[in-house]
């Protein structure tokens, strides 16, 4: 055809994949999942937005650390795609919350005790 055919942006190309780390929601519209790889952006106040609805992990009683009235984190596994290079999260498929202790035994996940 006589049309370039668009290509797909890596974003778009991003893999749907699972991560796991602390969720973390310090203030309103602000939410960051922290994992071994990163700081990956869901929402934050007067900038990036995850657009799509998503569901909150059902963290049950102890499993969520609150430090500015409900807000706080806990530790979560999301099925989600992010955009390796911005950072940010661009869907969420599902999301199950985990008990604290296994993101505080993981090594890993250390380097973000600073940031929750």
């Amino acid at each position: 055809s006589a049309y370039p055919r668009p290509r797909a942006t890596a974003a778009a190309a991003a893999q749907l994949e699972t991560r796991c780390g602390w969720l973390s929601n310090p203030t309103p519209a602000n939410v960051w999942l922290y994992d071994k790889d990163g700081e990956w952006t869901i929402g934050v106040q007067g900038g990036y937005q995850l657009e799509s609805d998503w569901d909150w992990p059902e963290f049950k009683r102890g499993q969520w650390v609150e430090t500015n009235g409900s807000h706080g984190y806990g530790c979560a596994c999301m099925r989600l795609r992010v955009d390796k290079e911005s950072g940010h999260v661009l869907e969420i498929e599902s999301t199950r919350a985990r008990p604290l202790s296994a993101c505080r035994k993981d090594r890993a996940l250390n380097k973000w005790k600073g940031k929750l």
